[in-house]
């Protein structure tokens, strides 16, 4: 008889260890991630801006979200520059 298991221990094994680090990692990775949506949403919406003033909350608003489309207006372009030669 040889000394290495059956084949369904090994697999069940693996499948248990597999289990146990998706536990592990799942809930950090889910976290981080959150944090940084979060972050994001903040940043965007202005809300580092003072509270009590509105037109200055409406201004930081519209400041960060032109300056998003103009990187993807520059990017657009850049690519293009690129891809036609």
């Amino acid at each position: 008889m040889s000394s290495q298991p059956p084949e369904d221990e090994r697999q069940r094994e693996a499948r248990a260890i597999l289990e146990r680090i998706r536990r592990e990692t799942e809930p950090q990775i889910g976290a981080h991630t959150e944090a940084i949506v979060t972050r994001t949403r903040d940043h965007f919406m202005g809300r580092d801006a003072d509270a009590e003033d509105r037109f200055e909350v409406i201004g930081t608003r519209i400041g960060r979200i032109a300056s998003v489309l103009a990187f993807v207006i520059l990017a657009v372009l850049l690519a293009s520059q690129l891809l036609s030669g």
